[in-house]
């Protein structure tokens, strides 16, 4: 039996660990041929040592050294490609094209090439200049990240080549990298790729390193230990709080990604101008994937009428008549069936679906629920627990009221949408609704589905908890993603010569915020 080695120290090494692990193929729920391992404390601690070694050789680099490294890894993963892709269909039974060749894997590299112009530029740092009390500030590295990827995006969001990963780096900062179990060979392709780009750009050892499985109670001493600046975890909410316990306890810094149903509110005149084509729109994305996407949309409100009756009846169908798409590990397919089953107990009667598909691997029936907005209301907690998977709820209103109603009771989601007529008719009903949604996401759309994230600086992929375990930041967006991983340093009657060269008055680099007899303006001083 080969096990794979880790990158530590800047070096491909084998563990000292006496366990090990494989990944399964969720097409057929056979396990593959290569094991990792899981490494001891002792290895772990060590990584982190090694990225504080590094972070206080690459703390005052200038952001162009950290962006030569970004964009020579998005060069050796192209190269790449073909091999990421095929680890990577056999590990999540993702389609070869296009989810993975032609949209996650470019994503991926986009995200990097994005991450290194905002490090070259320093657009991150949002340097301020008060001119009246010579005190200045701007955002600066904070020390090592330790990034956890999730089991749904083997790419764009794995833990040592997704958008974290690169926001952490932009700033400055050495990361170590978790893989996640469901695809360590994938993993394990990107390290390969980062090792070369280190070296071509001549990074200390241990700027970026990977470990591939710990103890639980490891991870929890990795994000609280005093040498770690942040941590960025997506996956499932109790794992996500046990880790947010421990680097909380420690006054460390971490930013989680946990569970969103996505509301949809279809509102009257919509159902009636397109009702049809809704039905498919949402059925669409909400199977995408096997609905194995934190954007997936897990509940629909619809007001109580003829026209609703009919759009369950037709997405019913859809959903019935739907082959049934693999799930990506027997742990999510357990889950899964859990889910659904406490929805049920929850008093949510089940449309189609509900138990083990036909087929190999780990596939579960199409499922669809339905309540009226009474029953949601008396149970609102229970009823809007994530099932994560191809699975959804139909929520049947009694009028505009009880509509607004449930969107106060919703939990912190990362999107809500909300449909309505196109000339205007639902106006009036969206103007209720809408404010109450709009506290209750990070992202608020109109007319379009959830699914998608728009990898552009004005994106929010977060919001209000159990959606993330923060409000006010983003994992999709630079600059804005990158300052989860940023200290804001502050200057107070420091000699020009010492300052940064952001908060220099003669600043060759760009905008800055200045705050002059007491008004902000904001001037490109370099021109």
């Amino acid at each position: 039996m080969f096990v794979s080695l880790m990158l530590l120290n800047g070096e491909s090494c084998p563990s000292e660990g006496t366990e090990a692990f494989c990944a399964y193929n969720p097409l057929t729920g056979k396990a593959l041929t290569n094991w990792y391992p899981v490494s001891p404390w002792s290895e772990v601690e060590f990584a982190i040592k090694s990225a504080a070694r590094a972070f206080e050789k690459v703390k005052t680099w200038p952001g162009e050294r950290f962006a030569e490294f970004l964009d020579a890894y998005a060069t050796e993963i192209e190269d790449r490609a073909d091999r990421l892709v095929e680890a990577a269909h056999e590990e999540t039974g993702y389609p070869v094209s296009p989810r993975l060749k032609d949209v996650e894997l470019p994503r991926t590299t986009n995200q990097l090439r994005l991450a290194a112009n905002a490090a070259r530029t320093g657009s991150w740092k949002r340097p301020i200049i008060d001119t009246a009390s010579n005190i200045r500030s701007e955002f600066g590295s904070l020390g090592p990240v330790v990034v956890f990827g999730p089991n749904n995006f083997p790419f764009a969001f794995n833990g040592i080549s997704g958008g974290d990963f690169a926001a952490a780096i932009a700033a400055g900062n050495p990361v170590i990298a978790k893989a996640h179990p469901s695809h360590p060979t994938t993993t394990a392709i990107f390290a390969e790729a980062a090792l070369a780009a280190l070296e071509k750009t001549s990074m200390p050892a241990g700027f970026v390193q990977l470990i591939f499985q710990m103890d639980y109670e490891d991870g929890e001493k990795l994000v609280s230990h005093p040498l770690i600046g942040a941590t960025a975890f997506t996956g499932s909410r109790h794992g996500g709080l046990v880790l947010k316990a421990a680097a909380d306890k420690a006054g460390k810094p971490i930013y989680l990604e946990l569970s969103s149903i996505n509301p949809i509110f279809i509102l009257e005149g919509a159902l009636a101008e397109r009702g049809d084509a809704l039905a498919d729109e949402f059925v669409v994305s909400c199977l995408m994937g096997t609905g194995q996407f934190c954007t997936n949309p897990g509940m629909v409100i619809l007001p109580k009428s003829k026209l609703a009756e009919e759009f369950v009846q037709k997405v019913t169908e859809k959903f019935h008549n739907a082959p049934a798409g693999a799930l990506l590990a027997e742990n999510v397919k357990s889950n899964f069936l859990s889910g659904i089953k406490q929805l049920q107990q929850a008093g949510a009667e089940l449309l189609t679906g509900g138990g083990v598909a036909e087929g190999e691997g780990y596939r579960c029936q199409n499922t669809l629920f339905k309540v009226s907005g009474s029953e949601f209301l008396s149970n609102a907690e229970r009823l809007q627990a994530e099932a994560f998977g191809n699975e959804s709820l139909l929520v049947i209103a009694d009028d505009v009221k009880q509509m607004v109603e449930i969107a106060a009771a919703l939990e912190g989601n990362l999107t809500g949408c909300l449909y309505t007529e196109t000339t205007g008719k639902d106006d009036a009903v969206y103007d209720q609704i809408a404010p109450v949604l709009r506290q209750k996401v990070g992202r608020l759309l109109n007319d379009k589905m959830p699914t998608g994230v728009a990898v552009v600086p004005s994106m929010n992929h977060g919001g209000p908890y159990p959606s993330t375990g923060h409000p006010g930041f983003t994992s999709v967006g630079i600059p804005a993603s990158i300052t989860r991983f940023a200290m804001l340093q502050c200057y107070d009657n420091v000699r020009p010569h010492r300052l940064p060269s952001a908060l220099q008055d003669k600043n060759p680099t760009g905008e800055m915020w200045r705050l002059v007899d007491g008004n902000w303006t904001q001037a490109d001083v370099g021109k």
